[in-house]
């Protein structure tokens, strides 16, 4: 009876030590993706997939890293591959949970990188889709500033439709949802500064608008003000090197 007795006690203890194992893996990918350490967040939410693919929360935030160390880090002639994996998992966190606001961006985020290398027709297809997407994440979750991001990219890319883009919006896909203008995508960068006002990209994205509205003067104060963020991450490093570029087709 003593034998067994340790012997219970000892796979509890095994399966207690591998089940904090795990929540302790979870908060270190979870704490690295906040701060946008995305090469360090990648293997470790990986990992946490393999255990178990139906934790949304391992679903979605690997979803999110697939887009982002596609973008980064992949070679070019894979990165279409990293993109389509984001989309399938996020595909699978909304299965998963529908009222997962993140499911629903990173879902978004992942059509975003695909249309990056997409035929007009491909991006027009699209185009409803992640409006969809981002407005159900924003509605689940007003604060998260990566959808309202999207959210301005979205409007600006509509707005910037050439007219036979905007032919092709009307005639084959019965047109797009209300917004689409340089002013909607101001308000949702906006929107996403206030909510991470030290995430240099924001601001850029604010900048390159005003930029493409004719606003220079209102694009180079954005610009100037990005710069003075100390870059702290990948993100920041290509919105610096952006915001460089912008500034002096401002002078």
């Amino acid at each position: 009876m003593k034998k067994i007795l340790i012997v219970i006690l000892t796979v509890v203890t095994t399966l207690s030590g591998f089940a904090q194992t795990k929540e302790d893996q979870y908060a270190k990918a979870y704490k690295l993706k906040l701060e946008f350490k995305y090469k360090e967040a990648f293997p470790l939410f990986q990992a946490l997939l393999k255990g178990d693919s139906s934790n949304v929360n391992y679903v979605q935030f690997s979803s999110y890293c697939y887009s982002k160390y596609g973008f980064y880090y992949a070679p070019e002639a894979e990165k279409m591959k990293y993109y389509k994996t984001a989309e399938y998992l996020a595909k699978k966190a909304i299965k998963l949970n529908e009222v997962s606001a993140d499911a629903h961006y990173v879902y978004a985020m992942a059509l975003g990188r695909i249309n990056e290398n997409a035929s007009s027709k491909q991006k027009i297809a699209n185009a409803k889709l992640i409006k969809s997407e981002v407005d159900r994440a924003i509605a689940l979750n007003p604060k998260l500033a990566g959808a309202h991001h999207i959210l301005g990219r979205w409007n600006r890319t509509i707005a910037g439709f050439n007219g036979v883009e905007k032919v092709m919006i009307n005639s084959f896909f019965g047109g797009v949802p209300p917004g689409g203008s340089y002013d909607d995508a101001v308000k949702a960068f906006t929107t996403a500064v206030s909510i991470e006002p030290k995430y240099m990209n924001h601001q850029y994205e604010l900048a390159q608008t005003y930029h493409e509205m004719g606003k220079n003067a209102d694009a180079k104060v954005w610009v100037e003000n990005a710069l003075k963020i100390v870059p702290a991450h990948d993100d920041d490093v290509k919105a610096k090197a952006d915001c460089e570029a912008l500034l002096k087709k401002l002078k």
